[in-house]
């Protein structure tokens, strides 16, 4: 037969032996152990509350500067590297051949050294006008034939225009009241010439260019 064992929870022990004594002890020691360790923890929560955060813990890197501070320091880099020495202008001198290769094209075309040179005080305005007429034909023809023109501005003389800040001064030349710096508003005078290409003949070696028309002898 199976016997039942019944445990009555309500009895007490009356008598304390070496074990019981043994085990209560280290109910108390546990206890007392964590209790301390509680009170260790709410003292150390209390301190780290307490205790100013130090700047080096929240700011691991230093703050942007601001962008106008950097320029100023970039702006102050470049004034200390020194600028390079601008190159010295060198002049080249021009060569006469060109020049006395035109006047003898503009002589051999339109006799322009005779028009030139020629004393028109003792002939009335219809007889210069006719020789003006043939000089003008012969200097065009020459213009033509050796050189490309093309206007500088292509603007409409006696329009408005404006000259922005920068504009080559060598293209445009200034006149009347110019005061202040640009741009410049202003009307268009004269659209101006700029060659685009030349076609001047060859000179041979032993070619003397001082010679712009040879002297003519009838035999």
């Amino acid at each position: 037969m199976n016997t039942i064992y019944a445990i009555d929870l309500s009895l007490r022990p009356t008598t304390f032996d070496l074990w019981h004594v043994c085990l209560a002890g280290t109910v108390v020691l546990l206890s007392l152990l964590l209790i301390v360790l509680l009170l260790c923890m709410v003292i150390s929560l209390s301190r780290s509350r307490k205790k100013p955060v130090e700047p080096s813990i929240l700011q691991t890197a230093p703050p942007p500067e601001p962008v106008v501070k950097i320029v100023e320091k970039i702006v102050e880099v470049e004034k200390i590297v020194s600028a390079p020495a601008p190159e010295p202008v060198v002049l080249k001198e021009a060569t006469p051949d060109a020049a006395l290769q035109l006047l003898g094209l503009l002589q051999k075309e339109a006799r322009f050294i005779d028009f030139i040179k020629e004393d028109v005080s003792a002939y009335n305005d219809a007889d210069i006008g006719i020789a003006a007429r043939v000089v003008h034909e012969g200097c065009n023809k020459a213009i033509d034939e050796h050189f490309s023109l093309a206007p500088v501005r292509c603007e409409q003389e006696g329009s408005k225009i404006t000259l922005p800040q920068g504009f080559d001064a060598a293209t445009v030349r200034l006149t009347g009241n110019i005061v202040g710096t640009a741009p410049f508003t202003g009307t268009l005078v004269h659209k101006g010439w700029q060659v685009t290409n030349i076609r001047l003949p060859k000179l041979t070696q032993k070619h003397n260019a001082n010679i712009v028309a040879p002297a003519e002898v009838e035999l």
